[in-house]
């Protein structure tokens, strides 16, 4: 019998709705999802995040708190999901953090990436070794930074017998081409907004933070003119590699664009919204040519009915389905994602997201913060 291998990944997205935190077991070919836990994220320093993500000129002491204020969020997940579990911190062999972006540049002379959400901070209150910034190797390799859970994807959900794509519809959506032979290769992007004009729209409406089944959507009706101008957005139309956040996408970007017509309802707007993240989706490739069978549907977009049954109506013959029917529910496939990426960086393991962000050839990624009594890698 194997002694468990035991690592936590952490992960706040685009939506800024909560700190996903899962423990999985790499004692096995397959990982295994043990536990999970959400840890809230206070109003007021998601009230913070959103103003550093829309660069409202907050002081240099606002982003430094707010990254140790996040941290200790981060911390607080992980002591709540050992609760959960009666383990000790000694049980862990490291914690994978993503942080929580609050700027994404990945073109330019001095491309960067920002995530707060202090590894020093999570490592000492937690007395776990924690790897974290994932992201800024890869950029410094040449890459996007993103998106990076497509070298998850293949490794947990490639099946050789179906040509399978993984569609992730967190704040923003990107989507994963599996490689299914030496013919093909790994590909994955970010295809643009996914639930995060949704929600910011029913937000400044109605005061929730998110379309439960994509109700409210389905009230409403799709505006012609108005999609049309949304899809004009040239992100669109850029080949990949290419990665997006709430840099471009945002209600700044969508209310810029509604100014430019009248009359329309606020469902309308809702059922328009939703048109634009399936479109966008799907004319983002030629699905028949690549031989797509099946795309499996992660993230919080993954409980949107209205949404996935619009995807299957866009993709004719090709199965649309929540990742939960291979074994791994949709809200925790990226915490997944960030536990086994802490595994490979662990272990001294590179990682090749060459045909994904374009980085220059397989890199270790993330650095490595040791806890006083925790435990260190093997080399």
């Amino acid at each position: 019998m194997h002694s468990p291998q035991y690592f936590i990944g952490l992960l706040s997205g685009t939506s800024i709705d909560g700190v996903d935190c899962v423990l999985a077991d790499f004692a096995h070919a397959r990982p295994r999802l043990v536990a999970t836990h959400s840890e809230p994220i206070p109003t007021s320093l998601r009230n913070d995040i959103l103003s550093l993500c829309a660069d409202k000129g907050l002081s240099l002491v606002q982003l430094g708190e707010t990254d140790v204020a996040m941290g200790r969020v981060f911390a607080r997940a992980v002591i709540h999901l050992l609760e959960k579990c009666s383990l000790q911190p000694g049980s862990i062999l490291a914690i994978g953090s993503h942080g929580q972006t609050v700027k994404h540049h990945p073109t330019g002379e001095h491309a960067f990436t920002l995530q707060v959400g202090d590894p020093n901070t999570i490592s000492e209150l937690t007395g776990i070794t924690t790897i974290a910034d994932f992201r800024r190797k890869d950029m410094a390799a040449g890459g996007q930074g993103a998106p990076l859970a497509p070298l998850f994807h293949q490794s947990y959900f490639l099946d050789s017998g179906v040509r399978r794509a993984v569609l992730n519809i967190g704040g923003i959506a990107n989507i994963t081409l599996l490689k299914h032979d030496e013919h093909t290769a790994l590909s994955g992007f970010d295809n643009g907004p996914g639930n995060v004009l949704m929600d910011s729209w029913i937000n400044l409406k109605q005061g929730l933070p998110y379309d439960a089944g994509g109700q409210w959507a389905e009230s409403g009706q799709v505006q012609p003119e108005l999609l049309a101008r949304l899809l004009d957005e040239p992100y669109f139309a850029r080949p990949f590699p290419k990665s997006t956040g709430r840099e471009l996408f945002n209600l700044d970007w969508l209310q810029s664009r509604l100014a430019e017509f009248d009359g329309f309802s606020d469902a309308d707007v809702q059922a328009t919204l939703l048109e634009l993240t399936a479109r966008s989706i799907v004319q983002s490739l030629d699905w028949a040519a690549r031989g797509i069978q099946e795309v499996a549907v992660c993230g919080g977009g993954a409980h949107n009915d209205a949404l996935l049954h619009r995807l299957s109506q866009l993709l004719p013959g090709i199965r649309v389905f929540s990742s939960a029917e291979l074994g791994l529910a949709p809200d925790w496939v990226e915490g997944m994602a960030f536990a086994w990426m802490a595994n490979k960086t662990w272990n001294g393991e590179s990682i090749d997201s060459s045909s994904v962000t374009g980085a220059r050839g397989p890199r270790i990624l993330g650095g490595i913060y040791l806890a006083e009594s925790g435990n260190r890698p093997p080399h």
